[in-house]
């Protein structure tokens, strides 16, 4: 066997190697989008379980609004199919609710993306639109339904 032989066979498998790791690399950022997009997902769902509390117990009806969640989480769930049918079946990771639940509250290594900074004021978050004070993770406001 020649060296020349040698080196392309060298080169073959250097770009077979960097080749793979590529691919796992992009696999990786396609897993750690869809338990982002899990942890959204509780998020969602939670909030709407809240929503629908708050409004029955004060015998209030706010259909808009409730839509609204549900379409959002419907969304969501559209994107984790997606993502998870861009991977080949055998390399999807499957979390368990406490994944996702230590996801949604930060308790879990944030491999996903980067945290959204906290305001540095002590001030409590407030509707855009109508003033109304929301909790921090609200995605809409619960008084007028704006999109937070």
């Amino acid at each position: 066997m020649d060296f020349n032989k040698i080196k392309e066979m060298g080169l073959e498998y250097a770009e077979k190697g960097k080749n793979a790791a590529l691919d796992l690399a992009e696999k990786g950022r396609t897993q750690a989008k869809i338990v982002n997009a899990q942890s959204k997902l509780y998020k969602a769902q939670r909030q709407l379980g809240a929503l629908v509390y708050s409004l029955a117990k004060g015998n209030e009806e706010n259909q808009p609004l409730v839509d609204k969640y549900i379409e959002m989480i419907a969304n969501i769930e559209q994107e984790i199919s997606d993502l998870k049918a861009s991977l080949e079946p055998d390399t999807v990771i499957e979390t368990t609710f406490e994944d996702t639940e230590e996801a949604a509250d930060g308790t879990a290594d944030a491999a996903a993306e980067p945290a959204e900074e906290k305001p540095e004021d002590d001030e409590a978050k407030t509707c855009p639109q109508c003033g109304a004070p929301v909790s921090d993770d609200a995605l809409f406001c619960n008084k007028c339904g704006a999109q937070l």
